[in-house]
């Protein structure tokens, strides 16, 4: 498997020749996703969106699109704002005009990263197979989902346990009311029943 910024030099590639340019653009990546307090919104989690992506790759029309998507829809994180995936979106429209991306190829990458905030089932299948990805961890085995829960409250420590657990357990039954987790048979089949075990699992102890 290829790594992280092997993939985003390839991309890149497709819209510009300017090695130096593509490299700026990735340290900046990295920094993003290696600052302090990024304990899962962080290079492994965009790595393990990628390992779930590629086995459904034949699957995705404009892969392209959905990994530039996946590079840029955590790159703005900070865990008491609101508005992430509005300024991450923003961030990626930018840096994809700097690629000389068209615009409505723009608007795609934009929306694809906005949807991340909500999760809503899309007529857009690339869109679905790149949430479904995003929520991956949610029907892993326990003992994975039990990790990502400790990074997931490392990242909100700022909250004590009175203000978090009211906040976790609300978007945890946000996901449980949903007719399904997952948008795609592939990932439904794969992980739904498992991260509905998950979810309950974490309500319980909350």
């Amino acid at each position: 498997m290829m790594n992280l910024k092997e993939r985003f030099e390839q991309n890149c590639l497709q819209y510009t020749q300017d090695k130096i340019f593509i490299e700026n653009l990735w340290l900046e990546i990295e920094k993003k996703y290696s600052e302090k307090g990024r304990y899962y919104h962080n290079l492994e989690h965009l790595d393990n969106m990628f390992a779930e992506l590629d086995l459904v790759k034949n699957e995705v029309i404009n892969f392209t699109h959905i990994s530039f998507s996946v590079f840029y829809h955590d790159v703005v994180y900070d865990a008491s704002s609101k508005s992430n995936e509005e300024k991450s979106a923003e961030f990626a429209k930018t840096r994809l005009q700097q690629l000389h991306f068209n615009p409505s190829d723009i608007a795609e990458v934009e929306y694809q990263i906005l949807a991340t905030k909500a999760h809503q089932n899309s007529d857009d299948k690339d869109l679905n197979y790149l949430l479904d990805a995003d929520l991956s961890i949610l029907g892993k085995e326990l003992e994975t989902y039990i990790d990502y829960t400790k990074k997931i409250r490392k990242e909100y420590s700022i909250y004590p346990d009175l203000l978090y657990r009211p906040g976790r357990k609300k978007v945890l039954k946000h996901f449980l009311a949903m007719e399904n987790i997952f948008k795609t048979d592939y990932f439904r089949e794969k992980y739904e029943k498992q991260a509905k075990k998950n979810i309950e699992w974490e309500i319980d102890r909350l």
